[in-house]
């Protein structure tokens, strides 16, 4: 046996010739990659929900608690930056996006392993040039994660170190999504049509394209305030001729595809794990791939919903409306599907699973109450009021987050070679659910209500659902706690296996645990689709084949 294979058949975990650090911060294995990505966002996430634990310290009674309006500025701001940009962008498509999507599609690694490392790279370099501006120049930036103009343009803070930061995290974005279409496109295994690549993947090629085409907008963007700020353009200073409108133009036309780049890998995730837990084929597979590009092609044109306050003419408010209305079919064929594929399905919930179903409850709660805000009539009402961090957040958090969690909970084990306790798990999930809904429902009905958002007081009457939405950060919060130390228990010192624990028959399940350096021992060949549980009963081995060792 040669060195290569002794390292291949021990596992990626084997050092390939680098020692310490050195052997994870310069591997070019998408594996490690993964995982990389995933303990740089899994940190800032922990560093969002401090933040955000403490401004509703701050909003638990009227007046000033903890903090001033500056430092409360400044808090929401960088919360909002440190989950958007540094979460929930970069933390499905990097971390399980690269730890997952080459061994479904039964690639060796990604087209360019290099510039997949370059991507991480730029992922810290923008993190640490964000993180930089809170302490150098004028101090943290306080013109919320949107970047505003004109407020943005003439604010003290140093806002041109993190819009700069921003624009480098823009690129490692861009340089993920060229990878995983061109990976997709030319690495896919022998036998694996597009019919037979598993949803995930299909949902991560859709964001690549978004991550492409649109990204690139916000980077221009980007420079034209740092110009703005630096050499006086007035691009976006009315009373130099400017428009400070055409700012909030060129942002929506990337932030709202930007959402999709959130959402869509969410779905991928919930779309794999639902036919695994119901031992049913997914249900309108072919709908389920194609509404992920409807929803990329249809989400890129809708941006003008978040301006029906600026003054845009009744023709621009019936288009972007319409368009908002449509964008919301193709969501709903995916509800449709993930409802029908659990229908006389043997339905187990292990951990994975009742993350999926909060997930579906959730986004369809946020996708709903969207259409609130997609409605001009409406929309004029409970505009800028904490409706709309609610909703963001039940579509963003409830979505995003809680299939972020479903999926540690999913594949990590694969991952690792060890499984965590079903109970611990199980009570986590229970505390994120309850905490998460009393916290965000009283944000929908204080905003029904008409409380502002970005306001660091507010009148008295709004007292008691601020106090209610508090102690639903805190139940939230020891959910979180608990998920975290039972998860990262388990997977350092829980119970190992080699086998296939939730019976799941994509290509991902077929190889070793954990998987070798290159994926597989030997090159695969597909021979039936990613959720032909019965193709998986009848031709794998023993020791593949479902093996259910949740304690």
């Amino acid at each position: 046996m040669t060195k290569a294979q002794s390292v291949q058949e021990r596992g990626f975990w084997t050092d390939t010739g680098k020692t310490g650090i050195t052997a994870w911060i310069f591997s070019t294995d998408h594996k490690r990659i993964g995982l990389l990505y995933f303990y740089s966002v899994l940190t800032f996430f922990l560093v969002g929900v401090l933040l955000g634990l403490l401004m509703r310290l701050e909003l638990m009674a009227p007046g000033r608690d903890i903090m001033g309006p500056q430092a409360y500025n400044a808090l929401f701001t960088l919360h909002g930056v440190v989950m958007i940009f540094l979460f929930i962008i970069p933390g499905i498509p990097g971390a399980f996006g690269n730890l997952v999507m080459p061994i479904q599609i039964g690639a060796p690694d990604v087209s360019f392993p290099r510039l997949n490392l370059f991507s991480w790279w730029l992922y810290v370099i923008g993190t640490l040039l964000v993180l930089t501006s809170l302490f150098t120049g004028g101090g943290a930036p306080d013109t919320g994660w949107t970047f505003y103009v004109p407020f943005s343009a003439k604010s003290a803070t140093n806002v041109s170190l993190a819009l700069f930061g921003v624009f480098v995290l823009g690129f490692s974005s861009i340089l993920t999504g060229l990878n995983f279409v061109t990976t997709i496109h030319r690495l896919k295994a022998e036998g694996m049509t597009w019919n037979r690549i598993p949803l995930f993947s299909w949902s991560l090629y859709a964001t690549a394209w978004v991550q492409i085409l649109a990204t690139p907008i916000l980077g221009i963007t980007l420079v034209l305030v740092i110009a703005e700020r630096m050499l006086g353009t007035g691009l976006f200073d009315a009373a130099r001729g400017g428009d400070p409108i055409m700012f909030q133009h060129l942002f929506w036309i990337y932030s709202h595809p930007a959402v999709y780049i959130m959402i869509l890998p969410a779905m991928g995730i919930i779309s794999d794990i639902i036919p695994v837990f119901s031992r049913k084929p997914i249900f309108g597979y072919k709908m389920i791939a194609f509404s992920s590009l409807a929803i990329a092609a249809a989400g890129s044109l809708v941006w003008g919903h978040h301006m029906f306050t600026t003054g845009m003419s009744d023709t621009a408010v019936l288009v972007f409306s319409f368009l908002t209305f449509i964008v919301a079919i193709p969501s709903a064929i995916k509800v449709f599907n993930w409802v029908s594929t659990m229908y006389k399905g043997s339905i187990t919930l292990d951990p994975p699973m009742l993350f999926a179903l909060s997930f579906i409850l959730l986004f369809s709660i946020g996708g709903l109450t969207g259409l609130v805000l997609g409605a001009p009539a409406t929309d004029v009402h409970v505009h800028d009021t904490y409706f709309v961090v609610g909703h963001f957040h039940y579509v963003m958090f409830g979505g995003t987050g809680f299939a972020f969690f479903a999926a540690m909970h999913y594949w990590l084990p694969k991952f690792y070679g060890r499984m965590y306790r079903k109970g611990p798990a199980v009570v986590s999930w229970v505390l994120m659910f309850v905490g998460f809904n009393v916290l965000y429902m009283s944000m929908k009905v204080l905003g029904m209500r008409g409380m502002p958002r970005r306001y660091y007081d507010y009148l008295p009457e709004f007292a008691n659902l601020n106090m209610v939405a508090t102690v639903g950060s805190w139940i939230l919060a020891l959910g979180l706690i608990i998920m975290l130390v039972n998860l990262f228990k388990g997977l350092y010192s829980g119970e190992p296996f080699t086998g296939n624990p939730w019976g799941g028959a994509s290509l991902e399940w077929s190889t070793c645990t954990p998987p070798p350096t290159l994926n597989f021992n030997s090159t695969p060949v597909v021979t039936h689709g990613p959720y032909d549980f019965k193709a998986l009963a009848s031709d794998t081995p023993d020791y593949l084949k479902d093996e259910r060792r949740v304690p």
